[in-house]
C-alpha cells in the first residue's frame, strides 16, 4: 500500500464525522460532501507525517473550509444551495436535510444562519463537537478567550430565540436527579439522565461515556465538604454553581438532547470561573 492509499483509508475513516461536523456547519447535505471533499483535496496536498492528532487535524481543516463557504455565503447574500451538485457517488438530497432538522433542531438550524461565521463555527464546533477553545481559535485566527466569546455571544443568540421557560424547568428537574443521583451514589439514577455517549469535559481533559462520568460525579459530589452547590445559569446555560463565602469556586453548565445530559463543562479553577457569565438561580 502506498502512502497516498494509506492517507485516502485513514481519511475515511473519519468521513462520517468530518461530514456531521460540515452538516452542521453549513445546514445543507450537498454543501457538507462538497466540504469534506474540499477538505481532501487540501490534505492529500499537505504533509502530514508529523500530524500526532489525524482525527482533530481534519476537524480542523474541515472547519477552515465550512468558515470559507459560510464567509463567502454571507458576501452573496445567499441562503444554502440544496441545488449544489453532489459527489460523485452520493445524493443527498431533501431527506438528508430534513434528518438534519430532526437531529438539530429546525429552530436551531434557522438562528445559526442569523451568526455570524466565526460565531457559528465556535459554536457548532464547541457546543456540539467538544473541540477545545485553542483549536477553534486556531480557524478563526483569535485567541482562546476571543473564541470563547464567540461561541458564548452564539449559544445566547441560540437560547434567547427558542422558548426557554418549559426547557429551563425540565433541566432544573433533570440537574436535580442527577444532583441527588451522584451524593447517594445511585448509578441507575446517574445513568437515567445521562446519554450513553456524554462528554465530561474539565480543565484537564475529557471523561466520555455514561459509565465513567456516572462514577466522577459521585465520587467528586462524596468529595464536596465545603461550601454549598447551588442552580445557576452558566454563560446561558443550565447548570450548578459551587460557592465558598459567596463566591463561585467551581461551575458544572450542562448541555441537554431530549432530556438527557450529553455534555458536561466543568470550570474547576476559581479565577476563571469569576470571568463566566454565571447567573444564580
Amino acid at each position: 500500500m502506498t502512502d497516498d492509499d494509506f492517507l485516502a483509508e485513514r481519511f475515511e475513516s473519519h468521513r462520517a464525522r468530518l461530514r456531521a461536523v460540515a452538516q452542521r456547519m453549513l445546514g445543507s447535505a450537498a454543501e457538507a460532501e462538497d466540504a469534506v471533499q474540499e477538505a481532501w483535496v487540501r490534505v492529500s496536498r499537505a504533509d502530514t507525517g508529523r500530524v500526532d492528532n489525524l482525527g482533530g487535524w481534519l476537524t480542523t481543516v474541515v472547519g477552515r473550509v465550512c468558515l470559507d463557504m459560510l464567509r463567502s455565503r454571507k458576501a452573496r447574500g445567499e441562503q444554502p444551495l440544496e441545488g449544489a451538485v453532489p459527489v460523485a457517488g452520493v445524493v443527498p438530497g431533501p431527506e438528508q436535510d430534513a434528518l438534519l432538522a430532526d437531529s438539530v433542531g429546525a429552530a436551531l438550524l434557522v438562528v445559526l444562519d442569523t451568526l455570524t461565521p466565526p460565531e457559528r463555527l465556535a459554536f457548532v464546533l464547541h457546543d456540539l463537537f467538544a473541540v477545545p477553545y485553542n483549536e477553534i481559535a486556531g480557524i478563526v485566527g483569535r485567541n482562546p478567550a476571543a473564541a470563547r466569546q464567540l461561541a458564548s455571544r452564539a449559544r445566547r443568540r441560540v437560547q434567547g430565540a427558542e422558548p426557554q421557560d418549559a426547557d429551563l424547568v425540565r433541566q432544573r428537574e433533570v440537574v436535580d436527579v442527577f444532583l441527588a443521583a451522584a451524593r447517594e451514589g445511585d448509578f441507575e439514577g446517574l445513568l437515567a439522565v445521562l446519554d450513553p455517549d456524554v462528554v465530561s469535559r474539565t480543565e484537564f481533559g475529557v471523561t466520555a461515556g455514561a459509565l465513567a462520568v456516572a462514577k466522577g460525579a459521585s465520587t467528586y459530589s462524596r468529595a464536596v465538604t465545603v461550601g454549598v452547590l447551588v442552580p445557576a445559569l452558566v454563560e446561558g446555560r443550565t447548570g450548578i454553581a459551587l460557592l465558598l463565602d459567596g463566591r463561585v469556586q467551581r461551575t458544572l453548565a450542562f448541555t441537554f438532547v431530549h432530556d438527557r445530559i450529553t455534555v458536561i463543562d466543568i470550570t474547576t479553577d476559581p479565577e476563571q470561573a469569576a470571568l463566566l457569565d454565571i447567573e444564580l438561580l
